[in-house]
């Protein structure tokens, strides 16, 4: 029996005479991961992209695929058959029982997008429900709270036959509101900021800044596996990597030991900002969570964000580390995260912080640091890696 994958969509729906700018940039994705598992044909109607995988076509890969694409609410793996009733039924009573092994109840329901169809939807259901009932008598039909539900779609050209659904990644499709420039440390939330804001839309490149020698070749490997980790979600990356060891080391030797942290945050955020906007990055992303770290204080962040002069985004910046370790498994970063290599921020670090700075003060630390000419041939060296 042909069977195909129906990808229903979310939050597009909502856009009303701008739907097909979104629907065309999630089609493309869909299109590019599908071609990654073998190919086949993606075609759209009435809120459903179509995936009919070409025979070679791995469909369990294609459904883990689908399942990281941003727009997709849900995906059904259906039979497709002629809308003939008859034919429906018998191919319900062929392609449903599997479906339903191990469930104790269910509850049929019919979609009729084509009102054509001679049977109106609770005629269509009664009878789907009648069929499964005939091949599997001991399941038992719950109007209310079924642990499954089988579903028959009367749309313009065929029948389609489904029970349950896969949860889709939900979202803006990647690439639909811009494109931001991701702070990427190697620790737990940096790549969960990422994630979040591919969620939202934006299309996401990333700079690291490590500290060779004080930071080792591992510790930026493990950098570019989690940006290969969240391309999962947010597409191909490119990875900006930036050297701040002679800031660093500058800073050490010429600042108030309680600055150091700022400053190096201060300098970190200069640099980003001009590599954005050479990458056309209308906004940086952090990892920040409010009180976290002594960096992450209120008064902290007013300190840091003047030297970006651009919009940051930090959308963990309400969760605590609970809930960001929750969504950094869900996306299989917390492993690799928390892999025990160096970073830059934890060289030199101060033994008390400051938390509570004010702004004049740090800028009179930072004139001393003369960091222009160093910021300048950090940027010289920039390497970038292609991640995706």
């Amino acid at each position: 029996m042909k069977e195909i994958l129906l990808c229903k969509y979310g939050e597009i729906v909502l856009k009303g005479l701008n739907k097909s700018h979104f629907e065309n940039i999630m089609l493309k994705e869909i299109r590019r991961r599908v071609e990654k598992c073998g190919g086949g044909k993606v075609s759209h109607a009435q809120s459903t992209v179509y995936v009919d995988p070409a025979d070679e076509t791995d469909v369990d890969q294609l459904c883990a695929e689908l399942q990281k694409v941003f727009g997709i609410a849900s995906i059904c793996r259906a039979a497709v058959v002629e809308k003939d009733m008859d034919k429906i039924l018998a191919a319900v009573k062929e392609y449903i029982p599997e479906k339903l092994a191990g469930y104790r109840s269910f509850r049929a329901d019919a979609k009729r997008a084509d009102k054509r169809f001679p049977l109106k939807s609770p005629e269509i259901a009664a009878m789907v429900g009648g069929a499964v009932l005939s091949v599997m008598p001991s399941i038992k039909v719950a109007l209310d709270n079924p642990e499954i539900g089988v579903t028959v779609e009367i749309r313009e050209e065929h029948a389609f036959i489904h029970a349950g659904s896969m949860k889709g990644a939900d979202g803006m499709p990647v690439g639909s509101a811009g494109r931001a420039l991701l702070l990427l440390s190697g620790g737990i939330d940096s790549p969960v900021a990422g994630y979040m804001m591919a969620k939202r839309g934006a299309r996401v490149e990333a700079i690291h800044f490590e500290s060779f020698p004080y930071t080792s070749e591992a510790a930026r490997e493990k950098v570019l596996e989690l940006a290969r980790l969240i391309s999962d979600y947010c597409g191909p990356i490119k990875v900006h990597v930036v050297s701040v060891t002679e800031i660093q080391e500058r800073l050490r030797d010429t600042v108030d030991e309680e600055y150091f942290t700022l400053l190096l945050r201060r300098s970190m955020m200069r640099l980003a900002a001009r590599v954005a906007q050479k990458r056309e990055c209308h906004a940086l992303i952090t990892g920040e969570s409010l009180g976290q770290v002594a960096s992450q204080t209120m008064l902290a962040m007013s300190v840091t964000d003047p030297a970006a002069g651009m919009l940051i985004f930090r959308p963990c910046i309400g969760m605590d580390k609970e809930e960001i370790i929750s969504i950094s498994r869900r996306i299989n970063t917390f492993e690799t995260s928390i892999l025990p290599y160096e970073d830059c921020c934890t060289v030199f670090t101060p033994k008390h912080p400051k938390t509570r700075p004010e702004l004049p003060k740090v800028i009179a630390q930072e004139e001393k640091a003369m960091l222009t000419e160093l910021e300048a041939t950090a940027l010289l060296g920039l390497t970038t890696y292609y991640i995706g």
